[in-house]
């Protein structure tokens, strides 16, 4: 059986830090020879809808997801059809999920630099018989002892172990993927997960600041001038200290 290259955990640009379009998407995945993604944009199912028609019409399947911000941090749903609101209690969130007949997925189970959207250990342990897959690596982790706690969680729970791209520029996609079995559903992509194997990539030291011009042009164009008086005085506070 001829194996895929499964990047999970992307961002388009109905996300609001990325400017993620289409066109980027084919032509990375077609030069990284990738052949399945799930798209999870913050909060947004519709960039994963409208994604899905035109790359898989080029050969590229989508899973659609949605990354949700519960009350305590974010979990992702895979195989989803309907967006889910955010600010839901962790089980709210898993709930539905499964209501929806998908999967959930917890993202950076650990990441000291983004702890205002990890869902804490506690969370997890709590909810553990609802979880479905827990990420072990996360292309944007910028220390290794992210990952290897994040792995380590996965292993303490005993829950199928995947990898998240987490792109959110285009010279992201395609350099932390998993290698599956071909899939077809929901089942059969947890049947192909427990074999999978890795392609995993440090992050790039620059996709953070990318991120970070993304969402203050995001914001100028929105108008809302004050978030960004916030985020410049909370910076400033930061190096004065």
């Amino acid at each position: 059986m001829k194996k895929k290259h499964v990047e999970l955990h992307c961002h388009t640009h109905y996300s609001h830090d990325s400017l993620l379009n289409k066109w980027f998407y084919l032509f990375m995945f077609k030069l990284r020879n990738i052949h399945v993604v799930a798209i999870t944009d913050h909060n947004e199912l519709e960039g994963a809808k409208k994604f899905k028609p035109f790359l898989e019409k080029r050969g590229i399947k989508v899973i659609l997801g949605e990354e949700v911000f519960t009350s305590k941090g974010e979990i992702i749903g895979l195989f989803i059809h309907n967006k889910i609101q955010p600010n839901l209690s962790p089980k709210e969130t898993m709930l539905e999920i499964k209501k929806q007949g998908g999967l959930v997925y917890i993202p950076h189970p650990y990441d000291k630099k983004r702890y205002k959207t990890v869902l804490n250990e506690e969370e997890i342990a709590t909810n553990i018989d609802l979880i479905d897959f827990i990420e072990v690596h996360n292309g944007r982790n910028i220390k290794t002892e992210f990952s290897d706690k994040q792995l380590a969680i996965g292993n303490k729970y005993g829950k199928t172990s995947l990898i998240g791209s987490d792109a959110h520029t285009f010279i992201e996609l395609g350099r932390n993927f998993n290698i599956m079995d071909e899939f077809h559903d929901p089942n059969s992509f947890i049947k192909s997960a427990k074999k999978a194997g890795f392609q995993k990539r440090e992050c790039l030291d620059i996709s953070h600041t990318l991120t970070k011009i993304v969402r203050l042009i995001k914001l100028l164009k929105r108008g809302r001038f004050h978030e960004i008086y916030r985020v410049i005085l909370k910076r400033y506070k930061r190096e004065k200290h």
